[in-house]
């Protein structure tokens, strides 16, 4: 599991993600029944050694309301950035596997029927999802006699990108601010975010939720930004707080523009450089192509005082 993957496990190892994720992005009239007063993660050691390589603490259970009946919420929080064809039978091994746990650990008695599973798929990718949702659509249809025997489970799929700009921003919702981070392209939108986060989040209960977006941010988001941006980045300590990351946020705005200034301006001069260079002396081999563009802006313009003065390509680099 790498760090982003990771950093997505430990958000949703939240009741308060898990909620906002079926409030909000499940629209289906079973959610309405459901109390979260009682959303409890279940305990791993009920789970086999094979199932907790794949779902470690990502298996939840929820009351109905008013009742003793208990459903339970698995996800694969990869999260899923590439279309698997056969998501459909993993999920379906899972569950199964789920089940049997959950009878071999006494949580569901014999002589109790075993609860529902609802299996959730998180797909961050750009590419529309295109694996079948059940895992009777994997399975060539049967001779006269038995369709009965075909197996029918489905999995329910959030995909990130099916949802507009506009609806997240309106929504106040953690996975919908977590989907808009994803989606960030400017470090102001991100403080916007993060602001927000920190408004909705201030209560005594949601202090690990918010050290867990802190350190997703930080950590996760941040770099992988930078990297787009073609920005330096220093090493970020880990960061507890969101107020602290909004502050780091500004900063690094600030960091970051003044080095894309200046590589403007470098590209800028190298580019005039190398124009006047070939007016005078026609073609320039491809290594002074490499050392001009690669040289800092101070030596650029060292440079260019010379070239008033030089006869030959050489006597441009005499230092």
């Amino acid at each position: 599991m790498n760090a982003h993957d990771l950093g997505y496990t430990k958000l949703f190892s939240h009741a308060r993600m898990i909620q906002d994720l079926l409030v909000g992005f499940v629209h289906e009239e079973w959610v309405a029944g459901l109390d979260f007063s009682t959303l409890e993660k279940v305990n791993t050691v009920f789970v086999t050694d094979d199932f907790r390589k794949r779902i470690d603490d990502l298996v939840w259970k929820i009351r109905w309301q008013g009742t003793d009946r208990w459903l339970f919420i698995y996800a694969i929080l990869e999260p899923q950035s590439t279309v698997d064809d056969i998501m459909a039978v993993r999920h379906t091994l899972y569950a199964m596997l789920l089940y049997q746990d959950l009878r071999q650990s006494g949580m569901i008695p014999k002589y109790k029927k075993l609860p529902p599973i609802i299996p959730i798929v998180l797909y961050n990718g750009n590419s529309r999802w295109t694996a079948s949702m059940d895992i009777a659509d994997l399975i060539e249809e049967s001779p006269p006699g038995l369709e009965a025997y075909r197996p029918h489970m489905r999995y329910l799929l959030v995909d990130e990108h099916r949802f507009q700009e506009g609806d997240l921003n309106a929504m106040q919702n953690v996975v919908a601010a977590l989907f808009r981070l994803e989606k960030s392209r400017q470090i102001a939108d991100v403080r916007q975010v993060i602001q927000e986060l920190a408004s909705w989040l201030n209560g005594p209960e949601q202090q690990e939720l918010r050290r867990a977006f802190a350190n997703w941010v930080s950590r996760i988001l941040l770099p992988r930004l930078s990297k787009k941006k073609n920005a330096a980045l220093d090493a970020i300590p880990e960061m507890n707080n969101l107020e602290e990351v909004h502050t780091m946020l500004a900063e690094t705005a600030e960091r970051w523009t003044r080095e894309w200034r200046q590589e403007g301006r470098q590209e800028e001069a190298a580019t005039m450089l190398l124009r006047q260079m070939r007016r005078k002396f026609g073609q320039v081999p491809d290594e002074i192509i490499e050392k001009v563009n690669s040289a800092n802006l101070e030596q650029i313009e060292l440079w260019g005082d010379n070239f008033v003065f030089a006869d030959s390509l050489d006597d441009v680099f005499v230092s």
